[in-house]
């Protein structure tokens, strides 16, 4: 399979089960509280085509298309969203904490920029340990105001760990724009200070995304320590839920229109045949119905321990 089709296959089955969790959320079958992931395939599809199964991924809340994009079980995924035992959480954790450690997801976190210190942890375990592994560390541009960001970039370069630093750029934060939380300095500049290579890339461009990935993850194997990738991109959705903003106000219908136009996933559409696009959606909507049935049908976890006044 080419790159460019095994990328367009990525992000289209991103959008389908995406798409279809924000279509059955208000029947609340879910419960879980969803960061959906639509517009910015293009960005998890790009970094995990340059990893291996080997590498190692930590993200954030926004977590499924990462999930997905680096292996982890879409059944699995789909039953820890309904809550259920069988889910890859067990059930407990929700759409925020997933974790597939056969497939290197290392865990996604709920805590702004809380994934970063655990991808650094994790390559400094390679070093000591000598395996040529790499760990992406994903982030939005909100996690630059938190103080684990400065610590993990230090760190990092200090011992030249094999990390990627990941920032995806959707330049909001919930309800408020990147340029009312901070100076008007690019992201990726501020790695002078730290002495780490950056580079800022078209999150939207899955292709663009993937070389810059590629370099950086070889950098890292190679001893020469962490870079910076700085992705440009938008969520379509509220910031947590199946729903439009635009409505109420909080972002302005023509800069969503504007990124809606540059859709990661249309602009790879002419890269594969029209049967090939047909024959996709069939797979992903197969394994989509496959893991909904799943779900409904697994059964719910055991609580191993009761609060002090829990009552049936």
């Amino acid at each position: 399979m080419s790159l460019e089709r095994s990328l367009y296959e990525a992000m289209l089955r991103m959008r389908m089960v995406e798409e279809t969790i924000a279509a059955i959320y208000p029947d609340r079958e879910i419960r879980s509280p969803t960061h959906l992931y639509i517009g910015q395939e293009g960005v998890a599809a790009g970094v995990c085509a340059a990893l291996g199964r080997q590498d190692v991924v930590a993200a954030n809340y926004r977590s499924h298309g990462w999930y997905l994009a680096k292996g982890g079980s879409l059944r699995a995924m789909v039953d820890e969203l309904f809550g259920r035992a069988t889910g890859c959480s067990g059930g407990w954790g929700g759409s925020m904490h997933l974790i597939d450690v056969d497939a290197g997801v290392m865990g996604t976190s709920a805590i702004v920029g809380g994934g970063m210190s655990h991808a650094v942890g994790s390559a400094l375990a390679d070093r000591i340990l000598g395996r040529a592994q790499v760990s992406v560390a994903v982030f939005g541009d909100g996690a630059v105001e938190e103080g684990p960001w400065h610590e993990c970039l230090n760190f990092a370069s200090l011992k030249r760990l094999p990390v990627v630093f990941v920032c995806e750029n959707n330049l909001w934060a919930a309800f408020s724009p990147l340029k009312d939380r901070q100076p008007p300095v690019e992201i990726h500049e501020r790695m002078k200070a730290y002495g780490i290579p950056s580079e800022l890339v078209d999150g939207n461009d899955a292709l663009a995304v993937h070389r810059a990935a590629a370099v950086a993850a070889d950098r890292a194997r190679r001893g020469h320590g962490p870079s910076l990738i700085e992705c440009s991109t938008y969520r379509w959705l509220e910031h947590c839920g199946p729903n439009d903003d635009v409505a109420q106000g909080f972002r302005p219908a023509e800069e969503l229109e504007g990124w809606k136009a540059r859709c990661p996933i249309l602009r790879m559409r002419s890269l594969v045949t029209d049967e090939e696009d047909r024959s996709i959606r069939a797979a992903v909507m197969r394994e989509i119905e496959d893991a909904l049935a799943h779900a409904r049908r697994a059964p719910w976890p055991e609580p191993s321990w009761k609060p002090a006044y829990y009552e049936v």
